[in-house]
């Protein structure tokens, strides 16, 4: 029985990164000898154990073999017979199929040591064509090391392409692919995964709205943008990446992504909301128009989303800034109209919503006409 690092750990180690997690693979074990040693099996399909004190992640070295199409249909085989080689050929990638031995010494048979230094993201075998979502794993590690140079070799590439021609790409289930884009939409340099998914052809194939040339530049024009904002959101990164869209295609496909409802929500505002603050003239600002924008986004109720909102539109919509600057102030002078005091002065019902809504352009008539002077 013996113990190997393996994956992340032993890249980012040799990359100089911090290390976060740590994997572990066990060769020639079974899992009754884990159990004996007071770990815990967690893996339903294979056997994966948590380490009783560290609670770190230990497998059994396994094989997988494809049976069926997309990235399900595998068959694994895990047995003290399988090295610690076979298990690291099943590996998408080779600097994520290195291990190191208990005295540290590196294990490499796919030489992912030299694809580091070339700084290459180069597939370890022609078993990567069996797994659709290594296509998605690719981008997101371009998206993740392009900062340091890394990019896809040729040949990965090719390989890709080939597997989106087969119709790979189209068995991948939309939970999966939202779990790998919310990934990537936080990684450091976000828009190499969607350029990435594009060269490859696979972006025609999962968000086919942002594939033409001047959509595509114009979102990722949009996601830089948003990524440069400190603490940006997974739903502020998502409606910039969605925003040259009209505003039924956004709600489309942000549906068929399955992304959560508020990443939904914020796509769905930010591509109703730019075509609308286009039409505006902030020489002369018509309050109505105003007051109707903020009613649309709910600003009363939901602040926070609102302030979202303004992040997206002005990354998204950067000719507009003077009117964007317009709704900002109308937004604070709105927002200053207190309910409760016009309660006190006995207004109920329909009239208490007409005395607020009257007051909130009352202030906003005030606020952009001091604006504009």
């Amino acid at each position: 029985m013996q113990t190997y690092l393996v994956g992340g750990a032993v890249r980012d180690e040799l990359l100089g990164l911090e290390v976060k997690d740590r994997d572990w693979v066990v060769v020639g074990a079974t899992p009754e000898d884990m159990l004996a040693k007071g770990f815990k099996q967690v893996g339903a399909d294979f056997p994966v154990f948590l380490h009783p004190g560290t609670r770190e992640e230990y497998a059994l070295a396994r094989t997988e073999r494809k049976q069926g199409r997309g990235y399900h249909g595998f068959t694994v085989y895990s047995a003290p017979d399988v090295t610690l080689e076979e298990d690291l050929q099943r590996r998408d990638l080779t600097i994520n199929a290195m291990a190191k031995t208990e005295d540290g010494s590196l294990v490499d048979p796919f030489h992912g040591q030299t694809d580091i230094n070339d700084r290459k993201l180069r597939h370890v075998s022609e078993a990567f064509a069996e797994d659709p979502l290594r296509i998605l794993r690719t981008a997101r590690f371009a998206a993740r090391f392009r900062p340091l140079g890394f990019t896809v070799c040729d040949q990965t590439m090719a390989l890709m392409r080939k597997m989106v021609d087969e119709g790979e790409v189209d068995y991948l289930v939309p939970e999966r692919v939202w779990q790998e884009l919310q990934r990537a939409l936080h990684e450091q340099a976000p828009d190499g995964f969607f350029e990435t998914l594009r060269e490859s052809g696979a972006l025609a194939v999962l968000i086919p709205e942002l594939d033409s040339a001047g959509v595509f530049r114009s979102a990722m024009g949009s996601l830089r943008c948003i990524h440069d904002e400190p603490d940006a959101s997974t739903e502020e990164r998502f409606a910039a990446l969605l925003s040259p869209l009209e505003a039924n295609a956004a709600i489309v496909r942000a549906k068929a992504l399955k992304a959560p409802n508020d990443c939904q929500s914020l796509a769905r505002l930010a591509t109703a909301f730019i075509p609308q603050l286009r039409e505006m003239d902030p020489k002369n600002p018509d309050a109505e128009a105003l007051l109707d924008l903020l009613d649309q986004a709910d600003l009363w109720r939901r602040p926070g989303r609102f302030t979202q909102l303004l992040s997206v539109i002005r990354c998204a919509a950067p000719d507009d800034q003077d009117k964007l600057k317009l709704l900002r102030t109308a937004s604070q002078a709105a927002t200053g109209v207190d309910p409760k005091t016009l309660l006190a002065r006995g207004y109920k019902g329909k009239a208490l919503g007409d005395a607020i809504r009257n007051e909130r352009l009352k202030r906003i008539v005030d606020a952009v006409t001091q604006a504009d002077h």
